[in-house]
């Protein structure tokens, strides 16, 4: 691997020739192309190679959450990386013959910003979804105008759902209409706070299993 300082053409990214070049740590960098092989992982890399799908299947469909309120901007590490790294250390489990997301461990955010306040998850009416929470305004840097940002999951169908601007933290409450496929489903939720700039973020929230309800 070699760094190199912009010249006449340019820092670039991708495949040119036999060299690819990228950025990593802040720093422009070539590296020459990985030589094909024929070999077998051993049984670790392959359950390693296993663990990293089985985060990267669940993160993607919600990247537009965790890259926005993950952990802190980093010249080293995207939002997404550390998300990954987060989730791939402590929310998966090998249960054979799969590696496993460990829902309760989850994050979709991680931040200093204050949090929920005794939040309660229901499905009171057909296809909707109910937060509930207690207003913490002014406690530490919440503010009336954070916004209630929501993921919901169900893991069956592998359908997802996420709201970035629910409802403001002053509100206290807020029912969601689903789409109407969720309808009947049991789907696992995730909820948190983030400023109304999106600047900062608390850390999520876990609010376990609803079944939405049917008409």
């Amino acid at each position: 691997m070699g760094v190199y300082n912009k010249g006449i053409l340019g820092p670039f990214s991708g495949k040119v020739g036999t060299v690819v070049g990228a950025s990593w740590r802040g720093k422009d960098i070539l590296r020459s192309l990985p030589k094909k092989t024929n070999r077998k992982p051993t049984d670790t890399q392959q359950l390693q190679r296993d663990r990293f799908t089985a985060v990267s299947e669940f993160l993607t469909p919600i990247s537009n959450v965790v890259s926005l309120y993950f952990g802190s901007r980093s010249r080293e590490q995207t939002r997404r990386n550390q998300a990954m790294s987060y989730h791939m250390k402590e929310a998966v489990e090998y249960v054979d013959p799969n590696f496993e997301i460990l829902y309760n461990k989850v994050l979709i955010s991680k931040g200093d910003l204050v949090g929920i306040q005794n939040p309660t998850v229901g499905s009171p009416s057909a296809g909707a979804v109910e937060f509930t929470w207690e207003d913490n305004s002014g406690q530490g840097s919440a503010k009336e105008t954070d916004q209630l940002v929501v993921v919901l999951y169900a893991p069956a169908e592998g359908l997802y759902y996420s709201m970035l601007n629910a409802a403001a933290r002053n509100a206290g409450a807020v029912t969601l209409a689903l789409p109407d496929y969720f309808v009947g489903l049991q789907v696992q939720s995730w909820i948190t706070f983030a400023s109304a700039t999106g600047k900062s973020y608390a850390t999520s929230v876990y609010m376990g299993a609803v079944t939405i309800s049917q008409p």
